[in-house]
């Protein structure tokens, strides 16, 4: 059994973060680790209803057996019941293209959410402990990271609960001692062959010896940090509200001027854009960019953008290139799952009538030879704007309109069965194909958004 001490500091941390509800099921990702066994047995001792989840990522060979096996028998031992899985960790990061450690993660806790919803469990328990937390600043510290990387690592963050980040490692190891428990250790955590590995035995040892308590005080440091970015977020909040404008469609649009007049506005674009996978150098491009490179656009992984005129226009990527669509007569044509088109022809003074809708076309169907075909604009299209006499390129239209460079690229165009344009899609009808006094039946072609 743990130490009275140990197990009265993992209740009070407990309590005071609201981590664990007695009336609730959770499940333990046990290692077979001093962390994961210490963290098993205080839930279990506290009186919490428990059960394991164990992940054989098949990486090293017999320990990775050896480490299940123990799993296996510790639960035995303590009437824990015990969830086991293997995966075949290299293939998948070699499939999705992944490091090993990004791969193992994605599986590990992928399957932690399938098994709680399985078990009817409310959150999963992590044995991550003060140490951790401290390595988690310094590496944020190293990287250059912002203000909520130096609050080290969060308690709770969704289904995943941390009941062991208030003790230390040498804590841990020295109440399962005193128990006399037994764990296994991962070969691969003594090696300082990887940046955490180097902070946890190299670089904390040489700062132990200038401070020995200064995990206590990188701590406390990441906790009070913690607390003044709560008060940072509740402004920066207020200021993105000011400068952000959302679409249905998934756009935002961030105000240029309005961000401009922010205290912070390189670090309030900083905090807006990370979420959509820009890093800091393309940030820092993008808000340099503002004032000189309209038109520019940057891509991340997930996200395109664009510096327009007045704003910044950041989007979904689209891997898909807008389609062409042929019309051989009248009817309701899909074009993609957001858009479609009614193609009629209507009997002008009986069946219908005019409409200065955007998004219908009603043109002289004498005019108008089928097949139409739907569209994207391409170079050196040109139409005759409704009301004009002289052709006008689509693209210097479509500039007039101060439509931005995004949107010109997904602007559509109806021609008929010779080429020409018929309708600059929810635009402009093409003036050469215009309801006249000698019209006696209209082409009507509605666009229809779902």
């Amino acid at each position: 059994m743990l130490n009275k001490s140990f197990l009265r500091k993992v209740s009070r941390f407990v309590s005071s973060h609201d981590l664990l509800n007695r009336s609730d099921k959770y499940l333990i990702a046990l290692s077979g680790g001093a962390d994961s066994v210490a963290m098993a047995l205080a839930l279990k001792e506290l009186g919490y209803h428990i059960e394991a989840a164990h992940c054989n990522f098949r990486l090293r060979g017999e320990e990775s057996y050896r480490d299940e096996r123990f799993c296996v028998r510790f639960c035995q031992d303590n009437g824990i019941k015990l969830h086991l899985t293997h995966f075949d960790t290299m293939g998948f990061a070699q499939l999705r293209h992944l490091s090993i450690e990004m791969a193992a993660r994605h599986l590990r806790y992928s399957y932690f959410d399938r098994l709680l919803n399985d078990i009817g469990a409310a959150a999963v328990c992590v044995a991550h402990h003060q140490d951790d937390s401290v390595e988690t600043v310094l590496l944020n510290l190293i990287r250059g990271t912002g203000i909520h990387g130096l609050t080290g690592i969060k308690c709770k963050n969704g289904k995943v609960v941390r009941p062991m980040l208030c003790v230390k490692r040498e804590e841990i190891e020295c109440a399962l001692r005193e128990a006399g428990q037994e764990f296994v250790t991962d070969s691969t955590n003594l090696v300082d062959d990887v940046v955490r590995n180097k902070i946890r035995l190299d670089i904390l040892p040489l700062m132990r010896e200038i401070n020995p308590s200064v995990s206590d005080s990188i701590a406390k440091t990441a906790e009070r940090v913690g607390e003044a970015a709560k008060v940072f977020d509740a402004v920066l909040d207020a200021s993105a509200s000011k400068v952000v404008v959302k679409t249905d469609d998934g756009r935002m649009k961030i105000l240029s001027e309005r961000l401009k007049a922010e205290p912070s506005p390189e670090y309030l674009l900083f905090l807006l854009l990370k979420d959509f996978s820009f890093n800091p150098s393309q940030v820092e491009q993008v808000y340099w960019s503002l004032d000189a490179d309209a038109g520019r656009t940057f891509y991340s992984p997930t996200h395109q953008l664009l510096i327009d005129r007045d704003c910044i226009v950041v989007e979904p990527l689209v891997y898909d290139a807008p389609r062409k669509l042929v019309i051989p007569e009248e009817g309701v044509f899909v074009y993609d799952d957001s858009m479609k088109f009614r193609v009629e022809k209507v009997l002008l003074g009986q069946d219908g009538h005019l409409t200065k809708a955007r998004n219908c076309c009603c043109a002289d169907l004498s005019k108008v030879k089928f097949p139409l075909t739907i569209r994207p604009v391409r170079t050196g299209d040109r139409f005759v704007p409704f009301g004009m006499r002289g052709s006008k390129l689509v693209s210097d239209y479509l500039t007039d309109a101060k439509m931005n460079l995004f949107d010109k690229r997904r602007q559509l165009v109806l021609t008929d069965a010779s080429g020409r344009i018929v309708w600059l899609v929810n635009q402009r009808t093409d003036n050469r194909c215009r309801i006249s006094g000698d019209t006696e039946k209209m082409l009507m072609v509605t666009c229809v958004m779902d």
